[in-house]
């Protein structure tokens, strides 16, 4: 994934010096009084596939998102299946996405795969969710056959694109459906003033924050990205980003991380981004498929 190279951390980065930079920056932020609880997290961006689920069996995985105090986390993983082992576990938890990939592997040749297609049409059929993705698409590949269907499939089943693309792609498939409702994944790894751009020009897009380490500076926000934040209260999302396994033993101190940059927002500011947005844009939209 090319666009995992613009930030600092790196999948290979061992957990012990992970966490150390973790807990410096956490100290480095203002911390919520004692005496106030924890900010609930509705987690955005979360993968259950088949190496996590291997090395972290469903009830393990679950005990970690509760202990973190997630409020509800979306799921996605290759395969689907991942999900699904989740969903049935904590239906009260889990937001259920459905990717694209059947494997690991598939992440680059997706767009040109009309096998994809089949395979996306029948687990709509089976299966109940509020989303479709995580999936990667960038440029013109957005034009392709596959993805135009998958976005026909969205507006059809009334379902959210978790798009993990430039901005480039945004606007292709909301050529395709102006009407598409688009998480931009990782807010397209891109500055925030181009954030703030694209959320001006496109009103129902909105942007989760995983895997970015850009907010905070010197003990507060960002000032860039507390405008965009300010600009657009019901726009953004955190999220973790588990597209490892190893990622998963993160999940509570990224949480932590979460809720320590959010505290230097406006309260009503913090709880939208940290779970009121995700809670009503995609868990009351489950609630209404019941």
């Amino acid at each position: 994934m090319k666009a995992h190279k613009q930030i600092a951390a790196t999948p290979s980065l061992p957990r012990t010096l992970f966490l150390r930079w973790l807990c410096g920056a956490m100290l480095a932020l203002p911390l919520a009084s004692a005496a106030e609880p924890k900010l609930p997290i509705f987690d955005a961006h979360i993968h259950y596939s088949h190496d996590a689920w291997e090395s972290t069996p469903p009830k393990a995985a679950i005990a970690i998102l509760r202990k973190a105090g997630l409020k509800r986390a979306m799921v996605s993983s290759s395969s689907d299946e991942g999900t699904q082992k989740l969903y049935a576990e904590a239906p009260d938890l889990v937001v259920p996405s459905l990717r694209p990939y059947r494997k690991r592997g598939e992440l680059s040749s997706w767009v040109r795969d009309e096998t994809i297609i089949p395979h996306l049409e029948a687990r709509l059929k089976q299966y109940r969710y509020a989303a479709i993705g995580e999936f990667h698409v960038y440029g013109a590949d957005a034009d392709l056959p596959v993805v135009r269907r998958t976005v026909q499939l969205a507006k059809q089943h009334k379902l959210w694109l978790h798009l993990h693309g430039d901005s480039d792609a945004i606007e292709r498939v909301l050529a395709q459906d102006p009407e598409a409702r688009i998480l931009w994944a990782h807010s397209g790894f891109d500055r925030p003033e181009a954030v703030r751009a694209m959320l001006r020009k496109h009103r129902k897009l909105h942007a989760d924050l995983a895997y970015r380490n850009d907010h905070a500076s010197g003990g507060k926000l960002d000032p860039a990205w507390r405008e965009a934040f300010v600009e657009f209260p019901d726009r953004f999302l955190v999220g973790t980003d588990t597209f490892t396994p190893e990622r998963w033993y993160y999940i509570a101190e990224h949480a932590d991380w979460s809720r320590a940059w959010l505290a230097d927002l406006p309260r009503e500011i913090a709880e939208k981004i940290g779970w009121r947005n995700g809670e009503a844009l995609f868990a009351a939209m489950m609630a209404t498929k019941q």
